[in-house]
């Protein structure tokens, strides 16, 4: 059982893709795992022959618990039913050891109020200043950030009017944003970093690399706006004005490819109760009429990729139906773009070991 962010502790098998004797290659998926946030695609760490499903379709295992078993068409079951046999006896010795408890988020003070912010990674690896998009908030990389703790120093935060953070907009415009991102950076003496920043937070990154060049080492923007001018207004109008969770589990299943929606009632709950905070109608009211007011982004942003001196990079999923994926088309030979074929708007949840691959973790 793989541990799909960082509080994970269980999981269940939600369907397996394929039964017992089909021939599995490395990176296929497998198996649907449903955690307590989302339901994501199980990709094989290798390849070979799927000769045991330990773990039942709607069973519930503990993270690292065997739920299948990999081997050579020849081996025989009586060798299966040794190594099935002598996992679960290891597995049952390490887990009566306690778990490590999952890094909490922490509120910092800066001059716009206090940023909520998840640090996780090694303290003297580069940087990476991780932004979420309209609406969101850190959590949204909880698949991600995990993978690329193992090379960075991973810092998530929610920006002003979403997450844990100050409800009070230092200005609604993506420009005053990267200011507070910047002060975040500050309050952790980080004169530089790498941004990577999804949909709003794409155009919070360029905005904070054209005010302030030197603080941004590289770009990696995943859906991003301010690169053309559309933008989803069912979507955006929708989000800000439902009240009910049916309403918004209809709106959220719009940001994934294909017609399954892989989010829980969990999260559905949490994004609710966020909404009901006060002063986050507002934020999100006055976000929206400042860039992408009836459909259209006000913001261009293109300009600032200009610059063959920082690396950059865009990625995108083909099936986007929030900001379409052709706003990625014609942008400058230097900056490297990846479409993902199979993915929406949430490519680093849909594809997060993907993305974290092509970043090098």
């Amino acid at each position: 059982m793989p541990k799909l962010g960082l509080a994970m502790t269980e999981g269940q098998v939600a369907s397996w893709h394929k039964q017992e004797g089909d021939p599995i290659a490395a990176g296929e998926e497998v198996a649907d795992i449903e955690t307590p946030k989302i339901t994501a695609g199980y990709e094989s760490p290798a390849a070979g022959t799927l000769r045991r499903q330990v773990v039942a379709p709607g069973e519930t295992v503990p993270v690292g618990a065997l739920i299948g078993v990999l081997a050579e068409p020849a081996a025989p079951d009586s060798e299966i039913d040794a190594f099935v046999a002598d996992w679960q006896s290891r597995f049952a010795a390490q887990s009566t050891a306690e778990a490590a408890p999952a890094p909490e988020p922490e509120r910092i003070e800066t001059q716009f109020g206090p940023i909520q912010l998840l640090e996780i990674g090694p303290s003297d690896a580069p940087p990476l200043v991780l932004i979420h998009g309209f609406g969101g908030d850190l959590l949204t990389f909880f698949l991600l950030q995990p993978l690329l703790a193992a090379r960075y120093r991973t810092l998530a935060l929610d920006l002003p009017g979403h997450g844990g953070s100050t409800k009070k907009l230092p200005g609604p415009d993506p420009a005053a944003l990267a200011a507070a991102v910047a002060a975040v950076m500050t309050a952790r003496a980080i004169p530089t970093a790498h941004l990577l920043g999804h949909s709003l937070g794409g155009a919070v990154a360029l905005a904070l690399a054209e005010q302030e060049p030197a603080r941004v080492s590289a770009l990696t923007l995943v859906s991003p706006a301010g690169l053309g001018p559309e933008v989803n207004d069912d979507y955006i109008s929708g989000f800000i004005a439902a009240r009910r969770p049916r309403e918004l589990a209809t709106l959220l299943a719009m940001l994934f490819a294909g017609e399954t929606n892989p989010i829980t009632r969990e999260m559905i709950d949490g994004v609710m109760r966020y909404k009901r905070l006060d002063g986050v109608a507002a934020a999100l009211a006055a976000i929206a009429a400042a860039t992408m007011p009836n459909g259209r982004q006000t913001v261009s942003l293109r300009h600032v990729l200009a610059d063959p001196a920082r690396p950059a990079r865009i990625v995108w999923g083909r099936q986007d139906r929030i900001i379409p994926a052709r706003d990625a088309a014609g942008l400058p030979s230097h900056v490297r773009v990846t479409l993902f074929e199979d993915a929406g708007h949430m490519a680093h949840m849909e594809k997060p070991a993907d993305l974290a691959r092509l970043l090098g973790a």
